[in-house]
């Protein structure tokens, strides 16, 4: 495994990092968090290739927050809305099961075909994914109610709430809901930001946090994961 970012990540991180001495958290130890476990050159593949699609890929933190994730529950059945190149898709199918099925949603289909190269390169088989073109919520409205361990949301901010509640419907109890990109370089936390994506976010938050069949938490890695697991009773 390398534990060198490519360079689109290693220039956004330096971004975050800013923000982060601004908060007087140690840079270095958080970059040495967000590099804990390297990724080999099959996820820095996808991450070139997000770059040339203008596709915003996940960080190396979250990537592994999201295999933890999914090794945690023992994931089986996983759905992910906004497949890109396959860099989260490829980080919860390590973490899943190895008779576990990804069901990957995205509007855009070239980010599909990506998003397969980049399945198939890691040796996964192709019976271990699903491959959906179409509108988030257009195809999980579709899917089994209950059925789910863990759902993962990185597509559209404005339409999160509604994720959320498709979320519900679809996992088991026990199972994991997670939202990437919510910390939004600042912009979330600074109450002077009010276009409607931050304002979506908290929204979304302020939802999650609220809930009380949720047990949550919001994790400071890369651009910001929050999480949340369903109540077994």
């Amino acid at each position: 495994m390398s534990s060198a970012a490519p360079a689109q990540w290693a220039e956004h991180s330096a971004e975050l990092r800013e923000g982060i001495i601004a908060t007087g958290i140690d840079p270095t130890s958080w970059a040495y968090a967000e590099d804990y476990t390297g990724e080999d050159e099959v996820v820095t593949g996808a991450r070139a290739s997000a770059q040339d699609s203008g596709v915003a890929a996940i960080g190396p933190g979250t990537a592994a927050a999201l295999s933890l994730l999914a090794a945690s529950v023992g994931a089986k059945a996983v759905v992910e809305i906004g497949t890109g190149t396959g860099v989260s898709g490829l980080a919860l199918l390590r973490g899943m099961r190895t008779d576990g099925t990804l069901t990957t949603v995205d509007i855009d289909a070239e980010n599909q075909r990506l998003a397969r190269k980049t399945f198939l390169d890691a040796g996964v088989p192709s019976n271990r994914f699903r491959l959906i073109a179409g509108a988030g919520l257009d195809v999980v409205t579709r899917l089994t109610d209950g059925h789910y361990d863990l759902v993962f949301c990185d597509a559209d901010r404005r339409e999160n709430t509604a994720y959320l509640h498709e979320a519900l419907r679809l996992l088991r109890p026990g199972g994991v809901v997670a939202f990437a990109g919510i910390l939004t370089g600042g912009r979330v936390a600074d109450p002077a930001h009010r276009d409607p994506d931050t304002t979506a976010l908290r929204d979304l938050i302020r939802a999650v946090r609220d809930d009380d069949d949720l047990v949550s938490a919001l994790l400071p890695t890369s651009e910001g994961l929050l999480t949340a697991a369903k109540r077994l009773g």
